[in-house]
Formats: structure tokens, C-alpha cells, sequence
């Protein structure tokens, strides 16, 4: 293990975080993201993002990130979810799946309930022959070749990389729906935002 100082660990670390998503920009399928947009902009129903673990927090930031550009989203908790909480999923709702590696249980164990409720099931993963990747209808690959940790195992680079392709993809519906100041005010009018959305 190479040793470092404080501040070199801390550099190295950002160095190689900022180069995952220098990476995911480089690499991303054009046609699995112009699919994904297409999705998130038709959508008549609810949008639902699940995960365990750091990809539930992925997940989570994703759904708040949709909402905030007007499309209406919530995360499901996967445990919640094969216990009753599947109700919330309809016909019309599109739901993402996230798990890095493709094999979280917990995100195995709703799939047939998201099936059979007609909902349209995209996978968010790095690994495309994976049960989840196979099983749902579209798949979005999203894959870094290492963490920034010693052992490459800390979801920490590829998470943000999952998080930026979103955010990249948020901005995207924005410009090209041409959402407006004044429509972004109605959404978030508390905090330093609200005030300056709504300043003169």
C-alpha cells in the first residue's frame, strides 16, 4: 500500500474522481442516454429510483434532482418495497434500478412485482449481462475502472459518475423543454435559491 500524507491522500483522491467523470464523458453510450431522456421526457406517470446501500443514495439524490426540474419523482426504499410498498409502483411509472454490480437481492426481489404492474424497468449498472440488466426493459451502463480507494472497492468514484450522467441529463430536459426561471421559482421558493429566483 502506497503511503501517503494527509494532503496527498486528499489530492489523489479528488485527482481521481475528477478523472471518473472525465471518463463517464467519454465513454457513455449515446443511444442508452438519448433513450433515457426520451423516457424521463414521455413519462405519464411517476418516475421511482431504488437502491441499496450507495446506490440507494445515488438513487435518492437522482429523484430529488428530477423533482427539482419538474419531474415528478420519489425513491423507493427496495426493502420497503417487497413488503407492501410495490403499491406505489403504476402502469405508467418508469423505474430506475440501481446496483453497481447487478446482483443487489434486494433489487432482484422487485422486479417481478415492477413486471407485473407494467411499469417500465431500466437498469443502472456496470455490468449489462447481469439479472437486473437482463430483466429490465432498457439499461443504462455505467462503469469507471477504478475507485480511488487502495482496494478499488469503495463505490465512491462511480457513484458520482452515476450522479453526473443524471445531472447532465436533469440539465438537458431543462434547456431543451426551455424550463424558466419563473418555473424553477414555484418548485423551490424557500432557501438562498428561493430568494434568488425570486429577486428582480
Amino acid at each position: 500500500m502506497t503511503k501517503f500524507t494527509l494532503l496527498e491522500s486528499i489530492h489523489d483522491t479528488l485527482q481521481k474522481e475528477s478523472e471518473a467523470i472525465l471518463e463517464i464523458k467519454n465513454n457513455f453510450n449515446p443511444d442508452q442516454v438519448n433513450k433515457i431522456y426520451e423516457l424521463i421526457r414521455d413519462c405519464k406517470g411517476k418516475i421511482i429510483t431504488t437502491g441499496s446501500g450507495t446506490s440507494g443514495a445515488a438513487a435518492r439524490k437522482i429523484a430529488h434532482t428530477l423533482n427539482c426540474v419538474d419531474c415528478p419523482a420519489l425513491f423507493l426504499n427496495p426493502a420497503d418495497a417487497v413488503h407492501g410498498a410495490l403499491g406505489v409502483v403504476q402502469a405508467d411509472d418508469l423505474v430506475f434500478a440501481f446496483s453497481k454490480g447487478g446482483a443487489t437481492t434486494e433489487i432482484n426481489n422487485l422486479i417481478p412485482g415492477c413486471k407485473a404492474k407494467g411499469a417500465t424497468l431500466v437498469a443502472v449498472t456496470e455490468m449489462e449481462d447481469s439479472f437486473i440488466a437482463q430483466k429490465s426493459d432498457y439499461i443504462l451502463k455505467v462503469k469507471i475502472e477504478n475507485e480511488p480507494d487502495d482496494f478499488n472497492m469503495l463505490a465512491t468514484s462511480s457513484t458520482l459518475a452515476t450522479i453526473a450522467i443524471f445531472d447532465a441529463i436533469c440539465i438537458a430536459i431543462t434547456r431543451l423543454r426551455g424550463f424558466t426561471k419563473e418555473q424553477f421559482s414555484i418548485i423551490h421558493p424557500g432557501g438562498k435559491v428561493g430568494e434568488r429566483l425570486h429577486e428582480n
